[in-house]
């Protein structure tokens, strides 16, 4: 019989130490997404050295990291619900940096690739055992805002990457290749993944010595395959819901994010650098803001009794975005879309952690691995894998130029948001049937 068993609404709550945790958590997955993001502000010097095309290195940005990103996270989960999850953490980020570090020597097309591969692998290990247990370490009523701190990595490694991007482009533009010991010379470009690479050893060291696994809130024994299907089963209007409306909003949030910097410069000449720093501080800044206000929200309509409060939060981030992304896309002006961008950064954000949080109120501890990583497989695939070609199609094959960027923005948007909300809707009753089941088991 399949346990659902939680952390319940009276449980102690969370001291010094579990911050702690959510701390380090947090470096770790700001360092990820500078690992992943660094790649697409190396697209020149790479494709000069290596001789590939643009559809390579797309490869490189997308397929080779978002794929296995994404599918292989389902099996990593398992392991974390049966095993250590703070072992496969440390393993993950040694293995993430090693492999970021082993861009650098690649010589050919295929030896980056499969160090890609490598990066989305190690990286994948990270969030569904971060998740699990954050679910542990913290009561139910305080969990949204423990969720939304750990998720302030995704702004402000997308920001730290944006705003470092300026620096980055004019010294492996300009610069000569450097001589390092035992090495030799190496690339402007290859030191870079160097830099940015062997930090996360040092990271994993101090996960090693200083983090402890939590006592698993759950039944002591893992849960088997047929449990896990018995739940998806038992629980299904609640999940489908929830990875719908997610994966349209990603669709749009991960879709945008590619393309801003572009939409500045195509439709109101603004350089690319500058808007790279414009679009890195509002992303940092303003993204880590609205993760916390949406971990609040979450949190104080979950302690007035809405056991809906999740879903409603991430309902809340589809309505308000919609206007904001479709008018920064059709602005007149360069000041208004920058305005609009901003705030799009801070309101449009308050889903982040908020998304995660609502699955540990409806899942039990020895699945919640597994579950977030079925939620990342589903996010990823449409959101990362078919959010900026959306955007692109729309701009090509319905106005056919490039100063139509704004359109296919605007187009893409208008179309997914509502739709995100509507489902949303339509799921509130059965999630917080969900959450009260969880609850009184």
């Amino acid at each position: 019989m399949l346990s659902l068993v939680l952390p319940r609404p009276g449980a102690a709550q969370p001291g010094g130490y579990a911050w702690y945790v959510v701390a380090i958590l947090l470096v770790a997955y700001t360092l990820s997404f500078i690992d992943r993001m660094i790649l697409s502000l190396l697209v020149g010097p790479i494709r000069a050295d290596l001789g590939i095309s643009d559809t390579q290195m797309s490869l490189l940005m997308g397929f080779a990291f978002a794929v296995f990103y994404s599918v292989l996270g389902v099996p990593l989960g398992w392991m974390a619900d049966r095993g250590s999850r703070k072992r496969l953490i440390v393993a993950g980020i040694a293995a993430w940096s090693v492999m970021t570090a082993v861009c650098g020597f690649a010589r050919g097309y295929a030896g980056l690739f499969l160090a890609r591969i490598g990066v989305g692998v190690g990286e994948a290990t990270l969030s569904p055992a971060a998740y699990s247990m954050l679910g542990d370490y913290f009561p139910r009523e305080r969990l949204g805002r423990a969720m939304a701190v750990y998720s302030i990595g995704v702004p402000l490694g997308s920001g730290i990457a944006l705003v470092a991007g300026a620096i980055v482009v004019r010294y492996v533009t300009e610069g000569a290749a450097v001589d390092l010991p035992f090495v030799g010379a190496l690339e402007p470009w290859r030191l870079t993944f160097l830099i940015v690479g062997l930090p996360g050893l040092l990271l994993a060291g101090l996960v090693a010595l200083t983090v402890r696994e939590p006592a698993r809130t759950g039944a002591a024994v893992a849960a088997t395959g047929r449990e896990f299907l018995a739940f998806f089963r038992s629980r299904r209007a609640a999940l489908s819901a929830h990875f719908a409306g997610m994966a349209l909003v990603a669709l749009v949030m991960y879709g945008a994010m590619a393309w801003i910097p572009q939409f500045l410069h195509r439709t109101y000449g603004m350089p690319v650098p500058e808007a790279g720093l414009w679009f890195g501080a509002a992303t940092a800044i303003g993204g880590a803001a609205g993760l916390l206000l949406g971990g609040w929200m979450a949190d104080a309509l979950y302690r007035r009794g809405y056991k809906d409060a999740h879903l409603r939060v991430i309902r809340l981030n589809a309505v308000i975005l919609l206007p904001l992304f479709v008018g920064m896309a059709l602005a007149p002006s360069r000041e208004l879309a920058l305005g609009l961008m901003i705030l799009s950064m801070l309101l449009g954000t308050i889903h982040g952690g908020v998304a995660g949080a609502g699955l540990q109120m409806i899942t039990p501890s020895r699945l919640r691995a597994r579950v977030v990583a079925v939620y990342f497989l589903v996010a990823n695939l449409v959101g990362l894998g078919m959010g900026p070609t959306a955007m692109a199609l729309v701009t090509d094959l319905v106005f056919g130029r490039d100063d139509a960027l704004r359109y296919g923005i605007a187009i893409v948007t208008a179309a997914a948001l509502p739709v995100s909300a509507v489902i949303l809707s339509l799921g509130l009753k059965a999630f917080a049937r969900a959450a009260e089941q969880a609850e009184t088991a």
